[in-house]
Order: structure tokens, then sequence, then C-alpha cells
């Protein structure tokens, strides 16, 4: 799904609103492995991605590596936490494969937010989103077995076998590779 289709579902847009936030936002081409955002920095842009996989990452208190999100096609993403408060970013953003973005800075949104309510609406609705997609990752990981965990990330994004490190799954996935290996024998998708 593209950004116009998206930005077309969203049922308070005319076409206008459309084509403004469309001049404003600018496509960017992301090279495998850059670091979007790095910890420490602030966030002060909201990206949709057209095409590639995201992680966004952070180093735990043994300065290890953890997964806790992937992004993937048709989708907006950024370091949310920062990107409202802007404060530094706790997290890093690395493009997991090349990548084409749509990215819109934060001083354009909060001009389109200004100019016309219905963006507003949209901010709103990206917002409410977001904590949606965080209250749902933490109850998967609290609620479903690792089994169950992966068998529903290798379903509804089949392209992560082949694009993403198994390290980078079995950490977003809270269990260690050898038991992500012990998975993916056991279960034939």
């Amino acid at each position: 799904m593209s950004i116009e289709e998206v930005l077309n579902d969203f049922d308070a847009f005319s076409q206008e609103d459309i084509q403004r936030g469309m001049d404003i936002i600018k496509r960017k081409a992301i090279r495998k492995n850059e670091i979007l955002i790095h910890n420490g920095e602030s966030c002060n842009w909201v990206a949709f991605l057209n095409s590639g996989i995201v992680r966004n990452f952070y180093y735990n208190n043994q300065s290890e590596e953890v997964t806790y999100c992937f992004t993937f096609p048709g989708t907006f993403f950024c370091a949310y936490s920062s990107f409202i408060s802007g404060k530094p970013s706790f997290e890093n953003i690395q493009a997991l494969t090349d990548l084409d973005l749509m990215i819109l800075a934060r001083e354009d949104l909060n001009e389109l937010i200004e100019s016309n309510h219905n963006w507003l609406k949209f901010a709103y609705s990206f917002s409410q989103n977001s904590y949606l997609y965080m209250e749902e990752r933490l109850l998967t990981l609290q609620k479903e077995t690792a089994e169950e965990r992966y068998t529903n990330l290798v379903k509804n994004n089949p392209e992560i076998l082949q694009s993403v490190p198994l390290k980078y799954i079995s950490s977003y996935l809270g269990i260690s590779q050898r038991h992500l290996s012990r998975l993916r024998k056991n279960i034939l998708l």
C-alpha cells in the first residue's frame, strides 16, 4: 500500500488535503544497515515505508542489542516517544534492507496540522495506532508462547526469514537463538 492509498483511505481527507501533504513529504532512499536514528538523538520526523524492513532496538544493561520492533512496507514509523516529547531517543532505528521512504518533518507536520484540522485528526489516528501496536506487542509477549509468536510473525510477514538475521528475530521474540533454531525445526510453515 502506498502513502497516497493510506491517505485516501483516511476518510477525513479531501484530495486537496492529500495533495498538500504530498507536496511537503519528501522521498528518501536509505542503504541497508544505515542507522536512521541513534540512541541520544532527537527524532524530528515520521516516515512511511514504501519498501524494505526496519528494526527498532535498544541496548540493555549488559550492552546487548534488544530488537523490539520491526516495520514492514505500508506502515508509518519513527522513534515515537522522542518525536512527541522532543527529547533524545532511547532507541536506534536501523535499515535491515535498502529502504524507500517518504519522510515528513515534525515542523512540516505541525504546519499541516495548523492549517487543516483533518491533519490533526490524522496525527491523532497515528498516535492511537502506535499505542495499540505497543499494547498488542506487550500482551503478545506476556500471553503467547514463543512458538505462537514465531508462527504469527512468519505468517504475517513471510519476507522476514529471507531479509532479517535470526539473531534479530530471536531478540524480537524474547528467546535465545538456540531456542529459535529448535522452534524452526519443529514448525514447518
